[in-house]
């Protein structure tokens, strides 16, 4: 690895600019990679990721298309575009370009073309995983009174059917929890529990689970020192778009939480590239948006760089754009009055060049042309330029499926994230808790069915015909006179009886 100090963009024959490139000192200070489709931000994403991977920084970033997955491998010399690269690096005096490949580690939320990717719910937070189901004000709130409760009840949330069961608990225990917490309606979390099948549906089961991603895996070098590649397969997972911003804001919302300070660095400890970034702001709430900008501005301090690439800069809410300092614009298109109203906008965002007309550039730099700004010395941003940028020293284009498959049993993690691990979590726990209450439940009733029977078996005695002369027969240990003084005692209730007494005892005192 070489001890560079500069990433090289591009350059110029006639009638461009003198070669740009980015300074590594200023990296950490984010960027924005802008253009129409097919203007050429792949390749501009695949070269700052070669640059970066080159001077000893990991790479995060997303393979929307699947055309970044040929960074692991170098491009051909027989290759039908070699004539065209070589071509354009004599143009831009690019004399050190050469074919190589990069250290690439592929991901895959699925795990069919990757590593598999996974997070805990706990980890997601309830915040984002509102964002994540579409969740009304309402319904974030019971969310939010669910995680409360795992944290008090010692319930783990790793996967999905975890949540799931908390949510049954807690609808089944809304009157105690609600005098608690305010009020848990069955409705709310009713809807809850559908959005989570809508989530299933779309094959989130596998992104929940165990062992959850480790950072460290992905902030990685190689024994050489070069910067390893993470390319995560998302053509799949572009057909959830939420889901896929959502995944990607996490990711973003871990290296913050985790990372140490390491102030201004002379190069970034990671670079985090947000492809389709306008599905991040899409209907975001404004509670999501202030978490991405406090994010963006807090992060750089800990030596994260992080480029957002889109179609359109106004993509990108302005209180964010303005904290992104280098810029590479490929050509707008302008076929619409809000699409010209786009492009005046974006061209506003640079600093002019007396040369040529920055707005009228973005519209007619071809492809593998764009505008560029990078922010030189004390993080002044430079006048912007208009190049040719560089040719890949990787492949252009895609991997083949045999050729992916080496290079997933070859990575360093092979193994270690494969396969899934189902611990004893809140499912678990809530399933012991509530077959406990069943036998306690159980016993209790049996317990009180016995204490009815008795007590009737008791009450038929007490009352039963003749019973008490049985009771009294059956006491052999009374003497005979404590037997004709206790009959003597029973017949005195009836007047014959106290009638016969009186004869007994007047015989008995006549006789003395």
């Amino acid at each position: 690895m070489s001890e560079q100090q500069t990433i090289f963009l591009g350059g110029g024959g006639p009638g461009y600019t003198d070669p740009q490139s980015l300074k590594l000192k200023y990296a950490n200070r984010h960027g924005l990679v802008a253009g129409a489709t097919g203007t050429g931000k792949t390749v501009t994403l695949q070269i700052l990721a070669e640059s970066f991977s080159a001077a000893g920084v990991p790479v995060f970033l997303a393979d929307v298309k699947g055309d970044l997955s040929g960074l692991a491998t170098a491009a051909l010399p027989t290759d039908k575009l070699h004539e065209v690269l070589q071509k354009r690096a004599a143009t831009i005096g690019f004399s050190d370009y050469g074919y190589s490949d990069f250290p690439v580690v592929f991901w895959d939320m699925f795990g069919e073309q990757g590593h598999p990717v996974r997070t805990t719910i706990t980890e997601m937070g309830p915040l984002l995983l509102a964002r994540l189901l579409e969740l009304t004000e309402a319904q974030e709130g019971v969310l939010n009174i669910a995680f409360r409760m795992a944290d008090e009840q010692g319930l783990a949330l790793i996967d999905l059917k975890d949540l799931r069961a908390l949510l049954l608990w807690l609808g089944e225990n809304a009157k105690d929890v609600s005098l608690q917490y305010g009020n848990i309606s069955t409705a709310s979390v009713g809807a809850i529990q559908r959005r989570l099948i809508v989530l299933e549906n779309q094959g989130a089961t596998k992104f929940f689970g165990e062992p959850a991603l480790a950072l460290s895996d992905m902030i990685a070098t190689t024994p050489g020192g070069a910067g390893r590649i993470n390319v995560l397969a998302a053509d799949k997972l572009m057909q959830a778009p939420r889901l896929y911003a959502t995944f990607l804001l996490w990711l973003l919302s871990e290296l913050f939480e985790d990372l140490p300070e390491v102030g201004d660095p002379d190069k970034p400890k990671f670079v985090f590239f947000f492809d389709e970034a306008h599905l991040l702001f899409e209907d975001a709430p404004k509670a999501l948006v202030d978490k991405v900008e406090q994010v963006a501005r807090l992060i750089r301090s800990k030596g994260v760089g992080v480029y957002f690439v889109t179609q359109n800069p106004d993509d990108v809410p302005q209180d964010i754009l303005g904290q992104l300092g280098n810029r590479v614009q490929h050509a707008l298109r302008a076929f619409t009055p809000r699409d010209q109203k786009a492009l005046k906008a974006a061209a506003q965002t640079f600093r002019p060049n007396e040369r040529f007309d920055t707005a009228e550039a973005i519209r007619d730099v071809g492809v593998g042309e764009a505008l560029v700004s990078t922010l030189e010395k004390k993080g002044v941003p430079s006048v912007v330029e208009r190049v040719l940028i560089r040719p890949p020293s990787s492949r252009l284009g895609p991997l083949k499926a045999a050729e992916r498959a080496a290079v997933i049993a070859s990575s360093p993690l092979a193994g270690l994230y494969d396969h899934a691990v189902d611990g004893e979590s809140a499912f678990e726990l809530l399933e012991k808790r509530a077959a406990a209450a069943a036998e306690a439940e159980a016993a209790e009733a049996a317990r009180a069915e016995a204490a009815e029977a008795e007590s009737k078996y008791t009450k038929a005695r007490r009352y039963s015909p003749g019973q008490s002369a049985r009771r009294s027969r059956s006491r052999q240990t009374d003497s005979i006179g404590e037997m004709l003084v206790k009959s003597a005692i029973r017949t005195a209730s009836t007047q014959s009886g106290r009638r016969f007494i009186r004869g007994v005892l007047g015989g008995l005192f006549k006789g003395r």
